[in-house]
């Protein structure tokens, strides 16, 4: 099936898990549920050796994908590696499916529920191979003890396939989290329908040649498909076109290296934002993020702090995140920083060690994973903040790219008033503007600022 939910990138799709033991016949239902013989599928103990992605159309949910892993109780020569693989997929899974075998429930499944539980993962059991031999009470009574939804399904009979997949589609809904199901907030809430949002995009060497980065596009779609208007320009020609306007823009959005011009070239009453604090909205937490905010001035000499990507590029010469972002908070903060850093999906956990997070704008990651690097966080005790918000922190105009959600804006000023009450490093205060242009993450659709 073609369509725009084909084109879905896979960061905005719900994440389905499929975990349990070896030979649960995991591939065999994902099968069942595509129509299609996506996995592997044998006798032999231990078939999947990696995790095995399917993205589909799984209305009424939309996009999805499944995530086929390796079985929990492999003790094979590379059963280490292969659980540690199914263990950061079971970070990505929005919603989980335990599969299990009929009056099987043992350590392995004990301990997978133990951890979707700790990890606040909502989830359903699917015993499998219902066609094998009759369920007693006493296991299936123990399954639904353990989740609110328990389907019995076999991935064998092709003519029940309907049933079971409808089946799966209600429980899904059941236990899918409310923020997945409802649409992303990314800008359309902002505006009324008839106003005008002005976007001010960079275009540089780096940008994909001939398109417009993810969080552009997505901004453009949001706005029109709320019944608002676009006009997309050039940081250089923002100034010109906004005084041909008749009247005023609702918004204007800018990219984050650029905020401090754009600001100033912004009349008072017209709210203003970054994409990548729409971003820090849309995939995660933005109170929490702008609270992080505020813990930069507290950073005292050798305190450490982790720039953390979501997506895994060569670095340019003078990268957002490799190097302008540490090169300012050592401006601003005037005092040597110990500046570590992380890519793709190797966040570290042993987070306690540092002062400080800065995440990029999560572009390629899910929201549950990047409410789930919040929460390790916070879970710690390290405060965490993105891109975005610490540039327009440093920059000195963050209350005002905040202006447009009330809420963040409470979060940061309660922060930074227990800050002022903390002694201010020697020097810094340097507010950075290096007059260089937005550096844009050379991976596609990725907008790492």
């Amino acid at each position: 099936m073609t369509g725009a939910m084909d084109k879905t990138p896979r960061s905005l799709r719900l994440h389905i898990g499929l975990f349990g033991r070896i030979n649960v016949g995991k591939s065999s239902f994902l099968n069942m549920v595509s129509g299609q013989d996506v996995a592997i599928t044998s006798p032999v103990p231990g078939t999947t050796t990696d995790v095995v992605e399917k993205a589909m159309e799984f209305l009424p949910l939309g996009p999805v994908v499944f995530l086929d892993t390796a079985g929990l109780d492999d003790v094979s020569s590379l059963g280490e590696q292969r659980l540690e693989r199914t263990m950061r997929a079971l970070d990505r899974t929005d919603v989980a499916l335990v599969l299990v075998e009929p009056n099987i429930w043992g350590s392995a499944e004990k301990n997978i529920v133990r951890l979707l539980r700790e990890k606040k993962k909502p989830f359903a059991v699917v015993v499998n191979k219902a066609d094998t031999v009759s369920l007693s009470e006493g296991f299936l009574a123990e399954a639904r003890a353990q989740a609110d939804r328990v389907l019995v399904v076999s991935s064998v009979q092709p003519e029940l396939r309907d049933r079971h997949v409808n089946a799966l589609k209600e429980a899904l809904i059941h236990c899918c989290p409310e923020e997945r199901l409802s649409s992303g907030r990314l800008i359309g809430d902002l505006l009324m329908p008839g106003g005008l949002v002005v976007l001010v995009v960079p275009i540089d060497l780096q940008a994909p040649k001939g398109r417009l980065i993810l969080p552009q596009v997505q901004a453009i779609r949001d706005v029109l498909d709320n019944d608002a208007a676009v006009l997309v320009v050039k940081e250089r020609e923002y100034s010109a076109y906004l005084r041909k306007l008749k009247e005023l823009p609702a918004l204007v959005v800018c990219d984050s290296q650029s905020v401090m011009k754009v600001v100033a070239d912004t009349p008072p009453g017209v709210k203003c934002t970054t994409f990548s604090i729409l971003f820090a909205r849309f995939k995660g937490d933005l109170e929490e993020l702008a609270r992080g905010a505020a813990y930069i001035e507290r950073l005292r000499s050798g305190d450490r702090v982790l720039i953390a990507e979501s997506c895994s590029h060569h670095a340019a010469q003078d990268d957002i995140g490799r190097v302008k972002i540490p090169r300012w908070l050592r401006q601003y903060t005037g005092v040597d920083l110990d500046v570590g850093h992380c890519s793709g999906r190797d966040y570290p956990g042993d987070l306690e060690k540092y002062q400080l997070i800065i995440h990029c704008g999560s572009c390629m990651l899910t929201r549950g994973e990047m409410m789930l690097r919040i929460y390790q966080a916070k879970e710690r005790g390290v405060p965490i903040t993105n891109y975005g918000v610490a540039i327009a922190f440093v920059q000195g105009v963050l209350k005002r790219v905040l202006g447009p959600f009330p809420s963040a804006l409470e979060f940061f000023e309660q922060e930074a008033e227990k800050a002022k009450r903390t002694p201010l490093p020697t020097g810094g205060h340097v507010v950075p503007g290096d007059g260089q242009g937005g550096t844009t993450c050379p991976q596609a659709g990725c907008q790492s600022q």
